[in-house]
């Protein structure tokens, strides 16, 4: 919502400075400053990370788009502005749409998630949904505390934009977290980190634990040295955060155009990729089964998520373990190889685990649509509610496969990751509301510390695990002291 105290008009009207009160009267959707183009003439890196981003591509997303106007028709325009308040809040809040059906008729600046929604909100009224209440005005919120003065707007600090503070959790985990209009809490991303320790709070400071995560700390990265703008006057002893957001969701298509779309994706796929790097861990361990051959026992374990994993839209990804055992080069047990193509759900595996959220209807049929859900069973990493070694231990997972082949000789491992179920596209596509062509579109990725190769001559040997390899050697089953399957 958007507090009575509104935009002055035209840039070049205000004489700006960084300690300006609020201009009254009217928010004009024609303002340049809601443009997120206009941003780029002071902060050009700013604009084209978060061109890269969900945000930037929130309202264009083809799924997204699909998935709303399958809602509103199934539930007969009962959805509302529930998919729309999250994906285009500007063009919500300026009254240029109410349930998201006439995107296409909306000035693209005004779709998705932008630079002056996020950086004019003055207040967190709730925890889900996006209860931001914005200022209305042209003074954008930021980090810094002794903002320079400028003829562009005025500035001013604000704790929610500055990832070192709790209250920065608070403004992105309250749009992160979704309770959909059957009260399913469905999306818990801002509660799962509010039960880990990554989000404990320093008793002596009140601020939050020098071992704490923000959402900022991961998803926004280290702080980068020097100036935040390229304007005259500017001081070079700043430090700012990258805006690409980083996640598990990627673009479908060349956005916002075909020269521009493939390098911000190659971007976006590497900012992803390096953010897996320390996410997960994962430990092979290989012993001999009582009755003969081997017991292939897998374990994964959340470390730095600072949520659950996957986490977000957890009912539509799919994650799953694939295991290959070998005798030479021939493979003797497989488990979890699907074809990239092929959708998780459609695939007949006992052995198949997978980490994702099942979601069910009203008579505990399977579901696919948000609306339809009634229930929700989560198989997800957890992160760690304590920090101690105990409480690591406790969040690891295993799962046991046993390989009947008494000379094998090699085992690998990798967690496969699709942001979107092709199943979900398949409904989608099946009711008319998804074009074909965008399940081509989405890719399945290999979470890299999962990606692992146990030999006899490379592993070392754990009483009461057997011979082990781990994704690293400060991160494993047997260091921490998991429990081995019972």
């Amino acid at each position: 919502m958007i507090r009575p105290r509104a935009l002055a008009l035209g840039l070049g009207l205000l004489a700006a400075s960084a300690c300006r009160d609020p201009e009254p009267s009217g928010l004009d959707p024609d303002d340049r400053i809601l443009d997120p183009a206009t941003c780029q003439e002071c902060h050009p890196d700013h604009y084209r990370q978060w061109l890269g981003s969900m945000h930037a591509y929130a309202g264009e997303d083809p799924v997204f788009l699909a998935m709303n106007e399958r809602g509103q028709r199934e539930t007969n325009g009962e959805l509302g502005d529930f998919c729309v308040k999250c994906h285009a809040p500007m063009a919500l809040e300026l009254g240029l749409t109410t349930d998201g059906l006439n995107l296409a008729e909306v000035p693209q600046h005004l779709r998705g998630v932008t630079c002056y929604f996020c950086h004019t909100a003055e207040s967190v009224e709730g925890t889900h949904n996006n209860p931001l209440a914005l200022s209305g005005t042209r003074t954008m919120l930021g980090a810094i505390s002794d903002p320079v003065a400028n003829d562009a707007h005025p500035s001013a600090y604000s704790a929610l934009l500055d990832s070192s503070t709790m209250e920065s959790a608070q403004m992105c985990g309250s749009c992160h977290d979704v309770v959909t209009p059957a009260d399913v809490h469905l999306e818990r991303t801002y509660a799962e980190w509010q039960e880990s320790f990554f989000s404990d709070i320093d008793p002596l400071s009140g601020g939050p634990a020098v071992y704490g995560l923000r959402c900022g700390s991961c998803h926004m990265g280290p702080p980068v040295d020097g100036p935040i703008a390229d304007a005259p006057g500017v001081r070079a002893d700043r430090r700012f955060h990258s805006h690409g957001m980083v996640g598990v969701d990627m673009a479908l298509h060349d956005w916002p155009d075909a020269e521009l779309g493939p390098q911000l994706r190659a971007e976006q796929l590497e900012r992803i990729e390096f953010q897996r790097k320390s996410a997960l861990c994962a430990t092979i361990c290989v012993s001999p089964a009582d009755a003969g051959g081997s017991n292939v026992d897998i374990y994964l374990h959340n470390e730095f998520a600072a949520h659950a994993w996957p986490s977000g839209a957890a009912q539509d990804r799919r994650a799953w373990l694939e295991l290959r055992a070998f005798v030479g080069d021939d493979a003797v047990y497989e488990a979890g190889v699907i074809e990239d193509g092929t959708p998780v759900a459609s695939v007949a595996d006992d052995s198949l685990w997978q980490l994702r959220d099942f979601i069910y209807g009203e008579g505990g049929e399977t579901a696919h649509m948000f609306w339809d859900v009634r229930s929700v069973e989560g198989q997800l990493l957890p992160a760690s509610e304590i920090l101690s070694p105990m409480g690591d231990a406790s969040t690891w997972r295993v799962r046991r496969y046993l390989v009947p082949d008494d000379g094998m000789d090699r085992v690998t491992t990798r967690l496969r990751l699709r942001p979107m179920g092709l199943d979900t596209l398949d409904d989608l596509i099946a009711t008319g509301d998804l074009a074909p062509g965008w399940r081509d579109q989405m890719q399945t990725f290999d979470v890299a510390p999962t990606v692992l190769e146990w030999s006899e001559a490379e592993a070392e040997a754990f009483d009461g695990y057997g011979t082990c390899v781990s994704s690293s050697n400060v991160c494993g089953a047997p260091l921490i002291g998991a429990a081995p399957p019972g």
